[in-house]
């Protein structure tokens, strides 16, 4: 029975390219229609590498983190709403360090989600929400 419940859910998942492609979209978006420079890929923390922030780009002389939600356009949770409290713990840890890691540290910073929508006529539909909060006042690094 173990099996069949492993198989049934091996057949379900997203392929684990689809994110990858994901990201190789989102990257091109932003480079493209919003003029970014992307300056970091998957960048992971080197003090814990399960802290991984998807993209890092410049928009203008705005440091800007992205975090990419590749789904179906008929999926119950839009890729907006799956950036939930945990996952936010877990890019405010990322972001941090990787300020951390800069020398100097810019002044200016902000928090993106951009959203790939499969499934839909003509292609995929790229939603990119700029400026989410991420950091609270009392909690900027």
């Amino acid at each position: 029975m173990w099996e069949a419940l492993k198989a049934w859910i091996r057949d379900r998942r997203v392929p684990t390219d689809a994110g990858a492609e994901g990201e190789r979209r989102a990257a091109r978006f932003l480079q493209n229609e919003r003029q970014f420079r992307i300056v970091a890929r998957n960048w992971r923390n080197p003090r814990d590498r399960r802290d991984e922030i998807d993209l890092v780009g410049l928009d203008g002389d705005i440091l800007v983190f992205v975090e990419v939600k590749a789904r179906s356009i008929d999926a119950l949770v839009p890729g907006y709403f799956a950036v939930n409290d945990k996952k936010k713990k877990i890019l405010r840890r990322a972001c941090k360090a990787y300020l951390k890691s800069l020398h100097p540290r810019p002044r200016t910073f902000r928090f993106d989600i951009v959203e790939i929508g499969h499934g839909a006529p003509g292609g995929p539909q790229v939603l990119h929400f700029e400026n989410v909060p991420l950091f609270a006042k009392h909690d900027l690094p």
